[in-house]
């Protein structure tokens, strides 16, 4: 954090500014060709003023991807109160998959660090533990014989992570459309017994 600085203060700018650029250049080059001073160049700022705010570079990146999975987080809190609702499972799912979705097309720089670029599990098992948490509570009823639960929750993350990459990052497909297309893949079941 900053050191001195007054809120609002052209400090906080010069902040702010060496975060978006760091998230950039790690998003295209990777960490490891990431350098501070490439991260100084693209800011515009010194290198005396990164370390104003940042110890280092891997606490700056470690700091991105804290963000990144505080919202995720975030984006299933908020979805708690929607679960408490009339709406069945296959709108619950696709109201959280929309504010995924929506999330990773507005930061797409972050997305792809955090989704692709990180060697650590955490946001992995944060999808896998907020998924499990919602599947016990309302997707028991897609449960089979045949696929056990565990099998379906890694598959619908593994669509996610694999579909943000392929079709709504790459093809700027939109986050409502992607949603409702992997709602009916992997609900298909209560849709024609909603029909």
């Amino acid at each position: 954090m900053a050191r001195g600085r007054k809120v609002n203060s052209n400090g906080e700018r010069s902040m702010k500014l060496l975060r978006e650029k760091a998230i950039e250049l790690f998003s295209e080059y990777g960490y490891f060709q990431t350098k501070i001073s490439d991260i100084v160049k693209a800011a515009k700022v010194t290198q005396p003023t990164f370390y104003l705010y940042f110890e280092s570079k891997e606490s700056l990146y470690k700091d991105i991807i804290i963000d990144f999975q505080t919202n995720l987080e975030k984006i299933f809190d908020e979805s708690k109160n929607a679960q408490e609702t009339d709406q069945n499972t296959t709108q619950l799912v696709q109201e959280i998959l929309i504010r995924l979705f929506t999330f990773f097309a507005e930061n797409p720089h972050l997305t792809k660090i955090g989704l692709y670029e990180t060697n650590t599990p955490f946001v992995y098992d944060i999808l896998l533990l907020k998924f499990k948490n919602f599947y016990e509570k309302h997707l028991y009823t897609f449960q089979t014989d045949e696929v056990s639960s565990q099998i379906f929750i890694q598959s619908l993350i593994g669509s996610v992570e694999r579909l943000t990459k392929n079709a709504l990052l790459s093809e700027n497909i939109q986050p409502e459309k992607l949603a409702s297309e992997i709602s009916a893949i992997y609900f298909a079941k209560e849709l024609t017994v909603a029909q």
